[in-house]
């Protein structure tokens, strides 16, 4: 029998060894005064390193805070300033680039530079030497064998210290109370419930670790998964690839793959054998239903969809069956959930009505936002907290529409830009897209969109509103549409709407 094996790519490393460089890091933390309840902040992508410097945190009992490597300089900033770890350890190409934004944000803090893999500079074209740390910086694996694995006793469990992908404004550091031991076992069976996680699974983890899915499916297989599998970048073709030669049984994506992976060419998609997949769950933006059925058609009926936030936790889970049967809903309550819609007038909501949604998980301890309480208690209603979405039940079932914050009010009509979204991705030669409001002297808002197209293709905006209209309302097809080379959208699915708005409502004064 093969030994438990985590896979960066093709690299490969026993799980007992990964896990050995964690608790020796544990001591490493140890020494340079991290205690219980200390913050221990990650600027990493997928990587062994991460999966060390997580194990670590959690045998110490501190918190880990994973920093979205794709902020800007000042973004990275802002969560030091406000998590206060006291050591940083980070790819020595990411430290490179952000190292003269970061230099104020740095003084206090110990910085670890892990070598970035070769793996990761191929696939993101690493200058040539940022691979490496400079000599000011402590090199995680000499600075490793410098100590012996810890033996300490284990503290109460905690959550990894996750971040909100800052949609609007600066994000939030959500923090999670040490788990009781109840909770602590409620959870698990939660997790098993939502992600089919058990002994001898082999497991693809196909998004970013700084996000709270991937994250947190990582915890539940590091101790019972035969196979962990991240890419340092995903490709639809190498991930059906490491698929096929690993015989993957679940997988973690988000609906943006899903497209890439339909995309693909039949004569492509039928090379390779994924049979052996029986639970790969999504979550972390809306999947087009036509999409969602197009890959059950292919993969067979292995897809399941969760519902929550960093906040709360999974609140609603959605089988294959059940989503066939009732497609576009997010599923019903998972164990220990609660939920409640609440309109505009703050009252709730019958069935089929429309409402902001609020849930609880029970078996999560409770969260405060990292150095906001006022933030924290604005979200909550009747012991329930809001993640900012807006939906309405049917059947027991919950159904999104979309973010409150992105509704679009025009003309008094409320517009939600996913569905447009929904339509748009499945137009010919869109490779990607964002729909939001804009001002307008007239309506108060309008529609605009913003496009990346396939490589290839060209299209005019007369013919993508051609192609909307036979696929949605006509006021809800985008006034203005403008093409990008690139949009700002991270590895999970979410993008970063904000910056498409700004330059709109700059001059407006509103805050968006």
């Amino acid at each position: 029998m093969t030994a438990p094996t985590i896979f960066l790519d093709q690299t490969a490393l026993p799980r007992d060894e990964v896990l050995a460089n964690g608790a020796r890091a544990a001591s490493g933390f140890h020494a340079i005064g991290v205690s219980e309840g200390d913050t221990i902040a990650l600027l990493l992508r997928n990587d062994f390193s991460f999966v060390e410097a997580t194990h670590a945190a959690s045998l110490i009992g501190a918190y880990c805070v994973p920093i979205n490597w794709h902020g800007r300089a000042q973004e990275c900033a802002y969560i030091l300033k406000d998590a206060k770890p006291k050591v940083l350890i980070a790819h020595a190409d990411l430290l490179a680039a952000a190292r003269d934004g970061l230099a104020e944000s740095l003084q206090g803090i110990e910085v670890i530079a892990v070598p970035t893999p070769p793996e990761i500079v191929r696939q993101f074209d690493v200058p040539a030497g940022a691979e490496t740390p400079v000599a000011s910086d402590r090199n995680w694996p000499e600075w490793l064998a410098q100590f012996q694995p810890w033996s300490g006793a284990p503290p109460r469990s905690r959550a990894t210290l996750i971040y909100t992908s800052g949609t609007t404004g600066h994000p939030k550091g959500v923090k999670r109370q040490p788990a009781t031991p109840e909770q602590a076992k409620a959870y698990g069976e939660l997790m098993r419930s939502v992600y089919g996680i058990s002994p001898g699974v082999r497991v693809l983890i196909g998004g970013p670790l700084y996000h709270a899915s991937p994250n947190a499916c990582l915890r539940q297989a590091i101790p019972q998964a035969d196979v962990i599998t991240f890419q340092s970048k995903f490709e639809p073709e190498e991930m059906l690839a490491i698929i096929a030669q690993q015989k993957i049984t679940h997988a973690v994506m988000v609906p943006t793959m899903f497209v890439r992976l339909m995309r693909l060419p039949e004569e492509t998609r039928r090379r390779y054998d994924v049979s052996s997949l029986r639970w790969v769950i999504h979550t972390g933006a809306p999947c087009a239903p036509e999409i969602k059925k197009a890959l059950m058609a292919w993969w067979g009926p292995v897809i399941y969809e969760t519902y929550g936030g960093t906040e709360v936790g999974a609140v609603m889970l959605s089988t294959p069956e059940d989503w066939l049967a009732h497609p576009g809903s997010v599923g019903r309550l998972t164990p220990g959930a609660r939920i409640a819609l609440y309109g505009e007038d703050g009252k709730p909501v019958g069935p089929g009505e429309t409402g902001e949604i609020f849930v609880r998980q029970e078996s999560l301890s409770d969260i405060v936002y990292l150095n906001d309480v006022n933030k924290r208690k604005s979200v909550e209603r009747d012991g329930l907290i809001s993640v900012g979405d807006v939906g309405y039940l049917k059947d027991e079932r919950l159904y999104l529409c979309d973010r409150r914050s992105d509704m679009v009010i025009s003309a008094g009509v409320n517009i939600y830009p996913a569905e447009i979204e929904s339509a748009l991705i499945q137009c010919p030669g869109v490779r990607d897209c964002a729909v939001f409001g804009i001002p307008d002297e007239e309506f108060g808002e309008s529609l605009a969109a913003a496009i990346e197209l396939e490589p290839g293709w060209e299209l005019t905006a007369a013919q993508v509103r051609a192609e909307l209209t036979q696929r949605i309302a006509k006021y809800k097809v985008p006034r203005r549409i403008d093409f990008h080379a690139k949009l700002p959208r991270e590895e999970s699915g979410k993008i970063f709407k904000r910056r498409l708005k700004e330059p709109f409502w700059k001059a407006t004064g509103r805050n968006i």
